[in-house]
């Protein structure tokens, strides 16, 4: 959670008169004194100081953020990909033909050069093998346990505790100036609904993603239930993502942060142009690949040597 000081408390409980958000401590402690914090410092203000020639009403601040490789790592694979593979292990005593079938074979072999090869199709075939046949309730507490219990073979860690601890602040201090913040991802809605509310404070009705189709049945007389089915409708870091911005939110965001390909390709290629106030996307890049995650911050310093905090200078990709 956030830890917000006595003023800005006060502040965005209307206690106090509007100022602009610069005249807070720091919000975003995390950040390099550059190019890209000073930008975020400068639009914020400006759209939400009342009278002024930006302001934004608040029903119009949408901010709109990529997940994998964005809001949490993405090494040395999705997240969501190596929850599939763990599934795939957890069920083989079920499906004792997989041993033998391509490409589950090759997960049970933990056969990594053959995995690399299979492609998308070869991985919806293991995501629609480990996701669907349960409801959703089901597939929420099968998603809980695994977070409970994974560790990433890096950092030995919870899954949830490698978000970049920038953007936390960053998404915190769009809250307290009355930003609505959305994940619009490729990744999975229903694995990411299971955990966004607790980590980013973004609750399960404001996480857009990919999603598999559902079928209602009747368990019981009295008990209708939605099953997950193998078939999935993607999101991804195309024009996709800007079609599940209309379908799903159904307001323009004035304000996104992702990977280069997810900002730069969203409203069919076009940027916003930087003289248009309302718009940080023409000034806010990347996040940096090696910035510290919540993890690394609470870890001993020598981990913390040599991360760069978000926003400075050189190239990063995701």
């Amino acid at each position: 959670m956030q830890r917000r000081s006595f003023v800005t408390g006060l502040a965005a409980a209307g206690l106090l008169p509007a100022a602009p958000s610069l005249a807070q401590a720091d919000p975003l402690p995390s950040w390099n004194d550059g190019p890209v914090k000073r930008a975020i410092l400068d639009f914020v203000p400006r759209v939400t100081t009342a009278g002024g020639a930006d302001f934004v009403p608040v029903p119009e601040r949408i901010a709109t953020f990529d997940n994998d490789g964005t809001l949490w790592t993405e090494q040395p694979n999705y997240f969501q990909i190596i929850f599939a593979m763990d599934r795939v292990k957890a069920k083989a005593a079920q499906h004792p033909e997989w041993r033998t079938t391509e490409p589950f074979r090759y997960v049970l072999a933990d056969d990594r050069a053959a995995l690399a090869a299979i492609g998308e199709k070869g991985m919806l075939e293991i995501m629609a093998a480990t996701h669907a046949g349960v409801t959703t309730e089901e597939f929420r507490q099968i998603v809980l346990d695994w977070l409970a219990t994974a560790r990433h073979p890096r950092f030995h860690r919870p899954y949830t505790d490698l978000v970049y601890q920038p953007m936390i602040e960053l998404m915190g201090f769009l809250r307290v100036n009355q930003f609505k913040s959305f994940i619009v991802s490729g990744g999975g809605v229903e694995f990411m609904r299971a955990w966004t509310d607790r980590v980013y404070g973004i609750p399960p009705e404001q996480v857009v993603g990919s999603s598999g189709a559902t079928k209602y049945v009747l368990q019981a007389p009295d008990r209708p239930v939605l099953v997950k089915e193998p078939k999935v409708e993607f999101v991804d870091d195309g024009p996709g993502k800007a079609e599940g911005i209309n379908r799903f939110i159904g307001r323009r965001p004035i304000f996104a942060f992702g990977t280069p390909t997810a900002i730069s390709r969203c409203w069919n290629g076009r940027r916003p142009a930087p003289a248009r106030a309302s718009w940080a996307w023409s000034t806010i890049p990347t996040p940096c690949a090696n910035m510290p995650t919540t993890a690394t911050r609470r870890s001993a310093a020598s981990t913390r040597r040599g991360t760069r905090r978000c926003g400075a200078s050189g190239s990063s990709s995701t």
